[in-house]
């Protein structure tokens, strides 16, 4: 399918202003593991994801990770044109959690059909909000819900994506996720299998009571 297909307010832009985009879109494919933007200082332009997945997270003074998003296919990324948005006051770090396929809109490009576009710019402010809002989750999840209860929604969040209880995901990269310490997730982790919710073995993480771990979140 082409760009235009995947972008929801095609049609309200002028054929000039579709033009414009056509002629200076680019694509890109990046492995799993690539990072593409990297903080303030890199503004890599607009991304739209036509097929994978990205991760947004920051990193803290100590080098510690924590996800604010995922993007994945037809999700545009904001973040990554940083030079556009010169009040975000922290840096975003994206990466490539598979194999994936972009556009990349050059900023300059989308800034100015943006400054002429009601329909352009709305769309624009409702990603804002959104990615704003995933934000405010998560300092909601971080400040008033214990980490057992951040984990276990994870691990099911994980499955409902892969479309499997078996996950090939390390403790380390769960971790990640979560803004924790390694050898907390791996304490939390065997707790879990010695509460029959979860299988350990290397590299894979297998649910094997869904409904325990949902029973968790929920208390």
């Amino acid at each position: 399918m082409e760009f235009q297909n995947y972008f929801p307010i095609w049609n309200k832009l002028s054929a000039v202003q579709q033009n414009q985009i056509q002629n200076s879109l680019s694509t890109r494919k990046v492995e799993k593991g690539t990072v593409i933007h990297n903080g303030s200082m890199d503004c890599t332009g607009l991304l739209l994801v036509r097929s994978g997945q990205l991760r947004a997270y920051i990193l803290s003074d100590e080098g510690r990770e924590i996800t604010i998003y995922r993007l994945f296919d037809r999700d545009m990324c904001l973040f990554s044109a940083s030079c556009m948005m010169r009040s975000i006051q922290f840096d975003i770090t994206i990466e490539a959690e598979k194999d994936t396929d972009l556009w990349i809109i050059p900023v300059e490009v989308y800034q100015s059909i943006m400054t002429e576009s009601a329909p352009l710019a709305n769309y624009t402010n409702e990603i804002m909000a959104s990615r704003f809002s995933d934000v405010m989750w998560l300092i909601e999840q971080i400040m008033w819900k214990s980490l057992d209860k951040r984990t276990a929604a994870f691990l099911l969040e994980e499955a409902s994506i892969e479309g499997t209880d078996t996950l090939k995901i390390t403790h380390e990269i769960i971790a990640n996720h979560l803004g924790s310490p390694r050898e907390v997730i791996t304490r939390m982790l065997k707790y879990f299998q010695n509460e029959g919710m979860v299988k350990l073995s290397r590299g894979t993480v297998e649910i094997t009571d869904a409904e325990k771990l949902e029973e968790l979140c929920e208390e």
